[in-house]
């Protein structure tokens, strides 16, 4: 066993703003050694997302005292058994659904619906089960989405595990584990965009960006990006965007006026059911609607039932980006290193393991695209 520094939430729905009530506790933590398909990992980087937020905040309740952290990047210290292909010395990026490769939805090649690993994850445990993090009183913590990235070091399945090229930095590397899977995912693999086609995409923090990259990498020939936050929407032209709207209460109108009836395609990151009403009313007859965010569950969604069938409308949810990480991954890193995804203009901030309380509020208020924990 070895000793690590974590950040641990101990109790949700704290009040904000963050930086007082700090809801994330830096503590040191014990660490059980890899077992049996399981990986050490020294984290270099970690970036903050709604996901960690939505535990945080009570949206996605979970069990607690939990190790939070989820989309990271790091190099493997040490290998449990049976972790063919891991060396110690690999750099890998981390995947917040361990994939078993053995159940329905993995034979079928959609691994982000792995059924043992979306029980894993929701039990707080890694794939095999068990839990790796234990307090000196001899409580164990659970891990977050298999990952637990807020830390200095943690242990996770080599089924979460994937190898980045040499020369990607591993504050850039992170971002590829949940923003650039979930948005470029949803925009080529969910809402497949065709060249030429037209998309609306609904929110611009790192998943909403990277979903403008990949509508920009499959063609689109118009991007109408909306937020309400000017920095973002600044960054949205800079990146490719057509036009840009700072929402509110007619944007599905103004889309629709722009686009002479709607876009083809819409996504919305927000992770809010008004949010996505609106992307779907400002969605063509004919066209899809991708939904990625994570709204509370208690938010219940309205939408005209006819239109499905009168209009040919679609509306589908995706989750991390409705794609096989193994097989995805090299994909986006080729795209990288030729330039056409530039997932380093994304971060916002980079802070430490002792600042993330004040880098979830600027989360929470929309300030920031992303943040990364850097170390």
């Amino acid at each position: 066993m070895i000793r690590s520094r974590a950040a641990v939430l101990t109790v949700s729905c704290a009040p904000a703003p963050y930086a007082v009530s700090r809801p994330l506790q830096v503590v040191e933590l014990g660490l059980a050694d890899p077992s049996e398909g399981e990986l050490l990992i020294e984290i270099h980087a970690a970036g903050l997302c709604h996901s960690d937020l939505s535990v945080i905040n009570g949206s996605r309740p979970r069990p607690l005292p939990m190790v939070l952290g989820h989309e990271a990047a790091g190099e493997v210290t040490a290998t449990g058994p049976a972790t063919e292909g891991f060396a110690v010395g690999d750099r890998v990026v981390l995947a917040f659904v361990p994939s078993c490769g053995e159940c329905g939805p993995c034979l079928d090649g959609r691994s982000a619906l792995c059924e043992p690993g979306a029980a894993a994850n929701t039990a707080g445990t890694l794939l095999g089960g068990e839990r790796r993090w234990i307090a000196d009183s001899g409580e164990q913590h659970e891990h977050h989405l298999g990952v637990s990235a807020f830390a200095e070091r943690t242990v996770v399945s080599a089924r979460s595990a994937i190898k980045i090229p040499d020369q990607l930095e591993f504050a850039t590397a992170a971002v590829f584990g949940c923003a650039a899977l979930t948005g470029v995912g949803a925009a080529i693999n969910a809402a497949k965009i065709q060249p030429g086609e037209s998309v609306a995409i609904f929110g611009l923090g790192g998943v909403g960006m990277s979903a403008l990259l990949g509508s920009k990498l499959a063609g689109a020939s118009r991007i109408i990006a909306i937020d309400p936050v000017e920095s973002k929407r600044n960054l949205a032209l800079e990146l490719g965007a057509s036009e840009v709207l700072d929402g509110g209460p007619s944007c599905a109108e103004q889309i629709r006026k722009l686009t002479s009836g709607g876009t083809n395609k819409a996504i919305e990151t927000a992770g809010n059911a008004k949010v996505l009403e609106a992307a779907y009313a400002a969605t063509a007859r004919g066209g899809t609607t991708v939904t990625v965010g994570l709204p509370d569950p208690s938010q219940m969604l309205t939408i005209p039932a006819v239109s499905l069938t009168a209009e040919e409308r679609t509306l589908r949810g995706s989750y991390l980006g409705s794609a096989n990480p193994r097989e995805q991954l090299p994909k986006l890193f080729a795209w990288w290193q030729e330039g056409r995804l530039p997932l380093e203009r994304l971060i916002s901030d980079r802070i430490d393991l002792d600042s993330l309380n004040e880098g979830f509020d600027r989360l929470a208020d929309g300030s920031a695209i992303r943040q990364i924990m850097v170390r």
